[in-house]
């Protein structure tokens, strides 16, 4: 059989260069949906050692690291894989956010065009930078990990388009056996009312399916469309019963059987129409690469049975797994994009009775396994932070590490949040330093540099400010510092975090309490200025909130949330709940603003 070859895809010895295998723990930071029986239910088998119930996934990372930690739980288990990967040459991940009116009354939104981060950009240049060899190298590596995933009735479904199909392809044929090849699937995607003249050339109207199976064993279930009228027209004569028919091929077919069964669907799609075709759909987001939900409902409606896994690494807008969810598969969706993320967390929250979910990421263990590699003693760490936060070290002390202008800096450690006790050391040390006339008279304040920080360190943080009379900033370190390129590139930014003020009142005769968001501020690092001129109310720049009204420092679990959407763009600002008992409660509330940040604040409520 013949071979395709790219660049690296053989070392010097002529030996098959498989993917890297870092496999790394799963962090649930969130869990949506789910009630306080539930979460009972859930903290008591994790203590007794007992397996969870299942709980669907989204998973914020990149799919070199997703794919191999997904692996050890889910080898040869998942049912169906639907990828829609990059496969434009140009492309990027930007997209365009939006900034609704502050009194949310539908008027027409201010758009703000987002590029990527450099992670995202960087992600995309390892896709195409090399050109073919790149993308093919890419694509083995991702369907190498795919098919391990895939079980032995599993179907995979690679979405593609005329740049790239016949090398996908070539590449799939050897992971998955050409006698594994089902299908060239053609999706019909022209716009009905014509396109514009492109000259010396025809016009491009459809994208390409690939569809593979692991085995001859493969479930599918084969979808049915209704027939044509110019077909049903031909029932054309009646019986002495009444019913209408026609005879074919020598065999009498009845009109009630035709429109009850359909036709048994092709390899051209030409019936599932896209957005170009129906721009104002009600379920578009805005995404750009977003897929209209009939395409997923005949893929897994077709390839998985109810209870089913489904997997997509490259959820994007999140219509697989909106599509799974209300079709009672299980699922699996996963984005290198904190704005897919964001996005997809809204789009199942929008499903009448979602099941619960969780949101994951690999967040401390990556950090650790970099900093294993990379960096072998902590001042080498710290060292290296310095030196892209364009500080200088400062030697002999132990919560101040660095120097920069009139200001001193703390870098918190890779694999725990900073918390308040970490930046009281850091001001007293600052302060000692101050009195002793260790450093300059000039000097008036502290950075804090972590790459989380606990539910408490930003507003604790600002009040120790207050009192103590000490300029106090908190930065979060950037996931681009973990990539050498990015460093290379001398882009590595460390924004601060945004602020949130939140108003809380209790009834203690109902034993009920209300939260009210008083303030938001954002971050305006990257925001054009005429966006900002014409934000015009602080709630502006938030895009989602929820709350955890009871939490019990695991994982925050989202029991409320007000969020936009194009057709309900007003976000509430209050939000209130009923205790079945008085007592203090410790409360978090998580707020994610329109570029997919998100902002958290934990507080006490007694009522």
């Amino acid at each position: 059989m013949p071979e395709l070859i790219w660049d690296g895809k053989y070392d010097d010895q002529g030996r098959l260069l498989g993917p890297p295998r870092v496999a790394l723990p799963f962090q649930t930071i969130e869990t949506v949906n789910q009630s306080a029986q539930e979460r009972q239910t859930a903290l008591e088998q994790r203590q007794a050692g007992h397996a969870p119930e299942w709980r669907n996934r989204l998973i914020w990372g990149d799919k070199k690291y997703v794919l191999p930690s997904l692996l050890a739980e889910f080898a040869g288990k998942v049912d169906l894989i639907y990828i829609d990967p990059p496969f434009a040459t140009g492309d990027n991940f930007g997209y365009q956010a939006q900034v609704h009116p502050d009194n949310g009354d539908g008027k027409p939104q201010l758009k703000l065009d987002y590029q990527p981060n450099l992670i995202e950009e960087i992600a995309y240049r390892d896709t195409w930078g090399g050109g073919l060899d790149t993308y093919l190298k890419w694509m083995y590596e991702t369907l190498v990990f795919l098919r391990e995933l895939l079980s032995e009735s599993g179907s995979i479904y690679v979405h593609c388009d005329w740049r790239t199909s016949h090398y996908i392809k070539a590449v799939a044929d050897g992971l998955f056996g050409s006698d594994n090849f089902r299908r060239e699937i053609i999706w019909d995607i022209q716009v009905l009312s014509g396109f514009k003249t492109i000259a010396n050339n025809y016009i491009r109207g459809h994208d390409t399916l690939l569809y593979y199976v692991a085995s001859p064993s493969v479930v599918f279930n084969p979808p049915r469309q209704p027939h044509r009228k110019e077909y049903l027209d031909r029932f054309n004569k009646t019986d002495d019963e009444g019913r209408q028919y026609f005879d074919g091929r020598g065999a009498r077919r009845y009109l009630d059987d035709a429109v009850a069964r359909g036709k048994a669907v092709g390899d051209v799609w030409s019936d599932v129409m896209s957005f170009q075709q129906t721009p104002t759909a009600l379920e578009r987001v805005n995404y750009p690469t977003q897929k209209p939900e009939a395409l997923l409902e005949r893929i897994i409606k077709a390839s998985s049975n109810p209870g089913g896994l489904v997997l997509d690494c490259f959820v994007g807008s999140g219509t697989t797994a909106a599509v799974a969810e209300k079709l009672g598969r299980r699922w699996l969706a996963a984005d290198l994009g904190r704005f897919a993320i964001a996005t997809t967390r809204k789009r199942l929250l929008a499903i009448p009775e979602v099941s619960p979910f969780q949101v994951q990421n690999l967040g401390r263990y990556e950090r650790q396994a970099w900093q294993s590699a990379e960096l072998e003693q902590e001042q080498d760490y710290r060292a290296f932070i310095l030196e892209l936060y364009r500080a200088e070290p400062l030697q002999g002390y132990s919560w101040l590490h660095g120097a920069k202008a009139n200001r001193l800096v703390h870098i918190g450690a890779v694999d725990v949040p900073v918390s308040l006790d970490d930046v009281r050391q850091a001001v007293d040390e600052f302060r000692a330093l101050v009195s002793s006339g260790a450093v300059a008279s000039s000097v008036v304040g502290v950075d804090i540099l972590g790459w989380d920080f606990g539910l408490e360190a930003d507003t604790e943080a600002k009040e120790l400010a207050h009192r103590e009379g000490i300029n106090i900033r908190l930065r979060r370190i950037p996931r681009e510092v973990m990539d050498s390129r990015a460093v290379a590139a001398g882009d590595v930014r460390f924004f601060e975090l945004a602020s949130l003020a939140i108003d809380r009142q209790a009834d203690s005769d109902k034993h009920s309490a209300t939260l009210t968001l008083d303030s938001f501020i954002m971050p305006q690092e990257g925001i054009p200025a005429q966006v900002r001129e014409q934000v015009t109310h602080w709630s502006q720049w938030i895009d989602y909130w929820a709350v955890d009204w009871d939490y019990r420092n695991d994982t925050f679990n989202n029991q409320w949330q007000s969020y936009r959407t194009k057709a309900k763009p007003k976000l509430k600002l209050a939000a209130e709940h009923t205790y079945g008992e008085p007592g203090k409660r410790a409360v978090v509330v998580k707020v994610i603003d329109i570029l997919g940040n998100d902002t958290t604040r934990r507080l006490e409520i007694e009522v």
